[in-house]
């Protein structure tokens, strides 16, 4: 196949504000390495990794909830998800539907045509269980904010789907860790679980992966955004943030909680949670300094998992329910990759339900 030798590709130059991601035409194609394949990108979605990565917002220094704008203060030792400087520059973006156009030694070459999307957590072949081994891919590695991108065969999975390159972008990132949330908290048919935050590409996710699983589900979202969380299948929605959980919900007993927004309102989640509920988080969007009354937490006997690396089987399965018609796309919008900072500023604004995505 005869590929070009640059490509578009928008490159983020450093921590900080929309700015830093400046736009490229004649960017050089990256080549694959052994045991790697190149995709020619269809579609890349966007999520909350991607901002709070550039703004460098998981750094201890930074208190504020997620802006996407530059902080006064990032640290420099700690301004990643994995607590480690980053490489600069970057491209980022990981969730990348796509078709594999070439491939790297001792990678089958009948992998050439597949589609595919991104498993996007790097493992180290050597030692695939060791999460301090691992690394994200538009972070660690350049991503997917390009024509094309390289990554491990092992990361490119291939899927069987009659819905759109667009569609199929917004399930890496999102339903993964909605998926891996929800095995981490051993979610079942005997669970009610409470999702703030359901208008989110993640709080979606977990609505239908907690729905899959059986279990009754408790959305909570803007009430703007409550036609749109319903057509996801929960059993009830409440708004954002009653004033009074308890009351809003009734006789509904709250055996999980799973979160990724955090904020001033947590202490309410964890206030309506059963004796011997579970909380799960995996972000903290409205902040993540939060109020924590330790009382509340070993006198009802609760369990606390933080959900960031997922286990391996997670991407597996997750590709079985897309081609099981298991789980639906919530595509929000699309944007061409030239547009990533008009996508990103609508991403942050928060006022969409489900997943933006770009197209190169």
């Amino acid at each position: 196949m005869n590929l070009p030798n640059t490509m578009r590709a928008m490159v983020t130059m450093g921590h900080g504000d929309l700015g830093q991601m400046v736009w490229h035409e004649d960017w050089p194609r990256p080549t694959p390495g052994a045991d790697e394949v190149l995709i020619r990108v269809g579609a890349c979605g966007l999520n909350n990794t991607d901002v709070n990565t550039r703004s460098g917002w998981y750094s201890k220094t930074v208190s504020d909830a997620t802006t996407g704008g530059a902080f006064e203060t990032v640290g420099q030792d700690d301004p990643t998800w994995g607590g480690a400087p980053l490489t600069f520059p970057r491209i980022q973006g990981a969730d990348v539907c796509g078709e594999i156009v070439d491939v790297g030694e001792g990678v089958d070459a009948e992998r050439i045509g597949q589609r595919v999307i991104t498993d996007c957590w790097l493992r180290d072949p050597a030692d695939v269980l060791n999460k301090d081994k691992t690394g994200y891919f538009g972070s660690e590695r350049d991503g997917g904010f390009a024509e094309f991108t390289t990554i491990p065969a092992r990361n490119a999975l291939a899927v069987n789907s009659p819905l759109s390159d667009a569609e199929l972008a917004t399930f890496s990132c999102s339903y993964s860790t909605a998926e891996g949330m929800l095995t981490r908290a051993r979610v079942s048919n005997s669970d009610t679980v409470l999702i703030p935050g359901a208008s989110g590409g993640v709080g979606g996710a977990l609505v239908q992966l907690a729905k899959r699983r059986g279990a009754r589900v408790i959305a909570m979202a803007s009430e703007a955004k409550h036609a749109d969380v319903a057509q996801l299948g929960p059993d009830h929605i409440l708004p954002r943030a009653p004033a009074d959980l308890r009351h809003a919900l009734g006789d509904e007993k709250i055996t999980v909680v799973a979160d990724v927004v955090g904020g001033p309102y947590w202490p309410n989640l964890i206030d309506v949670l059963e004796r011997g509920g579970r909380y799960t988080c995996s972000g903290a969007i409205a902040g993540p300094i939060v109020e924590f009354d330790l009382r509340t937490f070993y006198l009802r006997d609760l369990t606390f998992t933080g959900s960031t690396v997922i286990d391996q089987e997670v991407m597996q399965n997750l590709v079985k329910y897309i081609e099981a018609d298991q789980v639906k796309p919530v595509l929000a919008a699309t944007y061409p990759l030239k547009d990533l900072k008009e996508a990103q500023t609508e991403f942050i604004a928060k006022k969409h339900t489900g997943n933006i995505v770009v197209l190169p």
